[in-house]
Parts: C-alpha cells; sequence; structure tokens
C-alpha cells in the first residue's frame, strides 16, 4: 500500500453480533473484499462453526483440511492454515463444524480467552504483512467470541434494520465491558453499520434514527442496502463485488471500506 496504516502490525476486528441473521458474515466477506480492492493486505478468520464465511469465499469442504480449529487449539504452523482466496488477494483461515466442540475444549484450557490472541501475533505472521485481520464471529456470545475480543482492537456491529434491533446490543456491549476489564482495557467498538436497509421503509429510517440518536458517532454514515445481489452472491461462492461489481449493494460495501480507511489513516482512501 502507498500509505500503509499497519504501524506495529495489522488492525485486528472482531465483526460481531450474537444475533443470528443480521449480516454478520456478509459484512465479513465483503468488507474484507472492499478492503483488498482499496488495496490493503486483508485476512478474513472465519471463528463461525457454521463456516459460511469459507463458503461465501469459494473454500470448498475438501479444501479445509486445516482450520481455525487447529489455529487455535492445535499444533500447526501458521501457513498451513491460512489460504489464498482464489482470484483475489484475500486471505483465509477457513472454518467447519470442527469448531463447534471448540467451547467445550477451550474451558479446559487455562488460557482458554488468550489462544486467539497468541496465534494471530504469532512471529510468523508478520511475513505476510496484513493490514487488516477481520474476525467473523459466531452468532452467539460464548468463548470463541470472547477469543475474538480479547485479540482484536475494535468491535465492528453489524444492526439489522428491523424492530427491536438495538435492544440486542445491550447484552453485547455489556460482554465488550466485561473485556475491556478483564482482558483487553484497550478494546473498543469501530462502529455500528445498518444492514439491510431499505430507505423506502418507514421502519428502516426510524431504526437509524433511533440508533444515530442513541450511539451517535459510533453509527456508520454508509447503510448497506437490502439487495437482491448481495443475498444471490454467497450462493455463487463471491463477494458481491466480484458477483456484480456495480450492484448497489457492491458499492455500499466499497464505501465503508472507505469509511474504515479514512478513520485508520486519516486521510481520503
Amino acid at each position: 500500500m502507498s500509505d500503509p496504516i499497519r504501524g506495529n502490525g495489522p488492525k485486528i476486528i472482531a465483526v460481531a453480533n450474537q444475533k443470528g441473521g443480521v449480516g454478520k458474515t456478509t459484512t465479513s466477506i465483503n468488507l474484507a473484499a472492499a478492503l483488498d480492492e482499496a488495496g490493503a493486505r486483508v485476512l478474513l478468520v472465519d471463528l463461525d462453526p457454521q463456516g459460511n464465511a469459507s463458503t461465501g469465499l469459494g473454500v470448498d469442504t475438501e479444501n479445509r483440511e486445516l482450520t481455525t480449529y487447529d489455529l487455535i487449539l492445535g499444533d500447526v504452523e501458521l501457513e498451513e492454515v491460512i489460504q489464498q482466496v482464489e482470484g483475489s488477494g484475500l486471505f483465509i483461515i477457513p472454518a467447519t463444524v470442527d469448531l463447534s466442540s471448540a467451547d467445550m475444549e477451550l474451558m479446559a484450557n487455562e488460557k482458554r480467552s488468550f489462544l486467539l490472541y497468541d496465534a494471530l501475533r504469532q512471529p510468523a505472521m508478520d511475513a505476510y504483512e496484513f493490514d487488516y485481520i477481520l474476525i467473523d464471529c459466531p452468532p452467539s456470545l460464548n468463548l470463541l467470541t470472547v477469543n475474538a475480543m480479547v485479540s482484536a482492537h475494535s468491535v465492528l456491529i453489524p444492526l439489522q434494520s428491523e424492530f427491536f434491533a438495538l435492544e440486542g446490543l445491550s447484552q453485547l456491549m455489556l460482554t465488550v465491558r466485561e473485556v475491556r476489564q478483564t482482558a483487553n482495557a484497550n478494546l473498543r467498538i469501530e462502529g455500528v453499520v445498518l444492514t439491510m436497509f431499505d430507505a423506502r421503509n418507514n421502519l428502516s429510517q426510524q431504526v437509524e434514527e433511533d440508533a444515530r440518536d442513541n450511539l451517535g458517532d459510533l453509527v456508520f454514515e454508509t447503510r448497506i442496502p437490502r439487495n437482491v445481489r448481495v443475498s444471490e452472491a454467497p450462493s455463487f461462492a463471491q463477494p458481491v463485488l466480484q458477483y456484480d461489481p456495480t450492484s448497489k449493494g457492491a458499492e455500499a460495501y466499497r464505501d465503508l471500506a472507505k469509511e474504515l480507511l479514512i478513520k485508520h489513516r486519516g486521510v481520503a482512501a
């Protein structure tokens, strides 16, 4: 990159919301793709046992012999779990259903909250020169999500534009606060991004108004629209930026990446 933002290492962002169906994985995939398109070196860590981010980036199940499970709990070399996404500059550490049992195994480990932190900061990571590491968290506030928050600099929260959207944030914010107090004092909220937004819908507009009233500048200016191309892209194992580069969904994720880069670099992306 011409104006690198790495500093002492990559910016690590956990994409989290314990509520399913809010666009968390979609945002992880497409924000990663948009940052890659903007010239950043990006690693996506799939920490969801469903493995949807891996599928959405075209990593077939047979190509997931070593995964985030092995990264956290196994004794494997970093280069054995990191894969480059075909047709892009993106990298991914994929996931499988094996992660479902990780919570119970983590409970028995005295460093259970710091295993991902250690894995993402091992010396071998420096050779990749990543600018960003995005972590797609599971839709729950379990030990995997706590690992993500302990290892991250910040948490990005996708918020679906629907009734009761804000009510689910209180438990997530409480978890962030607990992690700050016990394990990662510097953890901050990167921002809240409104997803599945329909400007023609009064409810979407009301959710946006409530979010901005309650959260102020934490809410990104960019809104991710409810867009059929965004919904279709995962079934073709592609980010929407690749599936339909000119769609409204693709443009929105480019705008979100630009906002993020401007915040971190202090200059226009």
